[in-house]
């Protein structure tokens, strides 16, 4: 067997590891933290600064940590850090629907223990980062473009990574530049959250469960067209070996 074989074949085995589901879990759950921790903060910081982090600052800051997540963990997890992107691969047959659940349990820890962190330090300020539809947008208008900025990103996702992992600078630029995008025009409509576990954080901390089905009807339906645009691009998923492999058990020698 080649090296470039072997090494496929390797990252397949860690990849199908059961004793290692707890490393892939606090990756997710590490990196979604991070990951709520600037997109929520940045709306924290602001209302203490009086205005010193701009509402450009507030969407570029989450863009940029995502680039750096993908890059230090994307072969650990996947960095998923968002529930539509696991859903999203599963759907696609390049993530076992066994691992969704406990994928999205760590993502939703880790974008609460974000919040909490950020009201123990700096208090209960700018609503801990919530994402809510701007002034004069209803419920439905936010829930609309929260779907189609959503299906941007899980098509960004699903055309960049490599099976269920996002990995490299390519995956890393193109998954972090389309949310500061989707930030820098759409976030006074809706937030631009495209992520439920980031919207389920502060409104977990707060009891402020009012607008979160916006933040998780939007993004699941994005993600679920997605998946339909993704099959008529590239056919049907399942069929990079490491995909396949994840799936099935079968190690790409004997595919």
């Amino acid at each position: 067997m080649d090296p470039a074989a072997r090494e496929i074949e390797d990252s397949v085995a860690a990849f199908r590891d059961a004793s290692l589901e707890w490393r892939r879990l606090s990756s997710e759950l590490f990196g979604t933290f991070l990951l709520v921790l600037a997109a929520a903060g940045g709306g924290v910081v602001a209302v203490l600064s009086h205005g010193a982090v701009s509402r450009s600052a507030e969407v570029v800051a989450p863009g940029l940590t995502v680039m750096a997540v993908i890059l230090f963990m994307g072969k650990v997890s996947g960095a998923h850090l968002n529930p539509v992107v696991s859903l999203a691969f599963a759907m696609r047959r390049d993530f076992p629907w066994s691992r969704v659940p406990a994928y999205v349990v760590a993502q939703l820890v880790g974008a609460t223990l974000a919040c909490l962190f950020l009201w123990a330090v700096l208090g209960d300020n700018g609503g801990l980062g919530a994402t809510e539809p701007g002034p004069g947008i209803t419920g439905w208008q936010a829930t609309l473009i929260e779907a189609v900025l959503t299906l941007g990103l899980v098509s960004t996702i699903l055309g960049t990574a490599s099976g269920a992992q996002n990995i490299g600078a390519l995956s890393a630029l193109g998954v972090g530049g389309y949310i500061v995008l989707a930030g820098l025009w759409a976030s006074p409509i809706s937030g631009a959250s495209m992520n439920p576990a980031r919207s389920f954080g502060p409104d977990l901390v707060t009891l402020a469960f009012a607008n979160f089905w916006i933040y998780l009807v939007g993004p699941t339906v994005g993600a679920i067209v997605a998946v339909g645009v993704a099959y008529v691009l590239r056919g049907p998923g399942g069929r990079d070996p490491t995909a396949v492999a994840a799936a099935t058990g079968t190690p790409p020698s004997e595919q």
